[in-house]
């Protein structure tokens, strides 16, 4: 049996939690199904460095969150202008990803609504040449998930900054993701509608195709995903912290201080191995005791700003505060 499960939740922390409920805890006799939005968020593969994927400033300048999901495959934008759809089944063959089993039955109802669709490449649905749909997988004990966007209305702008690096040079071995020219689908539609008509249109067909029933999540599996949110999929140690070592270079000039240069070297779990600076700034104090105060330390403002509060910056780096310190690192 295949189960149709409603998730009219936006908040991605918690939809990535409830999908890992979903596959962990419900009957493995049967197959589900999920349709679901999220407000602004960037959704990063398993295996992938967050600050490789990102412009870290333009995310928090925009309210974009950010998640770190269980499936591999590239970084993918979600907003309400895009719907995401999830198969949870068993697994037909562990030693291979076949994605085109789960973006056939998708094609086959944006075909029938007059969207000229190709399945391309190894998880890519495609309009025109353009992207709409970003795929991934991941396989455990026998089981399959399988999750898609579809651009259908998005805010392709935003969406264009958000999966910007920023300004930094980073080296990693991270998995990284691969640019495509996107599209929305909404303009290829033979009737215009909104997305939410979009999403009825979309469950309906497919729940024909597959003999869906619908099925209610118990209030149990609601409290698992926010405890799963609350200690995973929100906190700052799953969505940057499980990055893998790599190194950045940061550079700015100030006014009245001169040119910082800043080389840190991450390790696994987001914290300075090592920092080191250089530039053509002036400072009274020895430059050794900074850095050997900031490792070992997370790259987060929550770590840093207590540490320095107390702390003279301009000391090390002349006419420079502490807040500005900050940004350089952080932002």
């Amino acid at each position: 049996m295949v189960y149709y499960i409603e998730n009219k939740s936006t908040d991605p922390y918690y939809n990535l939690a409830l999908e890992q409920v979903v596959f962990d805890k419900l009957d493995r006799e049967h197959s589900y199904f999920m349709l679901w939005q999220n407000h602004n968020a960037i959704i990063i593969g398993k295996h992938q460095n967050t600050l490789e994927e990102i412009d870290s400033s333009f995310l928090k300048e925009n309210n974009i969150s950010l998640v770190r999901r269980l499936s591999g495959g590239g970084a993918v934008y979600h907003d309400l202008g895009n719907i995401n759809f999830t198969f949870i089944v068993p697994a037909v063959n562990t030693q291979s990803i076949d994605f085109s089993l789960f973006c056939e039955p998708i094609s086959k109802v944006l075909l029938s609504l007059g969207v000229p669709v190709e399945i391309s490449g190894r998880n890519d649905m495609h309009v025109e040449g353009k992207k709409f749909s970003g795929n991934a997988q991941y396989v455990k004990e026998g089981r399959v998930m399988h999750h898609g966007t579809i651009l259908y209305d998005s805010n392709l702008e935003i969406l264009a900054k958000a999966l910007k690096p920023g300004n930094e040079k980073i080296e990693s071995k991270a998995v990284k993701s691969i640019r495509s020219r996107v599209s929305n689908i909404r303009p290829y539609m033979n009737i215009d509608m909104s997305i939410e008509d979009f999403w009825v249109i979309l469950k309906t067909n497919l729940a024909l195709a597959f003999n869906m029933q619908d099925f209610t999540l118990e209030p149990e599996h609601h409290a698992t995903a926010i405890d799963l949110k609350e200690k995973v999929y929100s906190q700052w140690n799953w969505n940057y912290g499980n990055s893998p070592p790599h190194t950045i270079y940061k550079t700015r000039r100030f006014d009245k201080c001169g040119k910082i240069e800043v080389f840190l070297d991450m390790g696994k779990q987001g914290f300075i191995r090592k920092i080191t600076f250089h530039g053509d700034f002036f400072g009274n104090w020895d430059l050794t005791e900074l850095e050997t105060m900031l490792a070992g330390k997370k790259l987060t403002c929550d770590d840093l700003k207590p540490l320095l509060q107390d702390l003279d910056i301009s000391q090390y780096f002349h006419a420079l505060d502490t807040g500005s310190f900050l940004s350089l690192l952080l932002d």
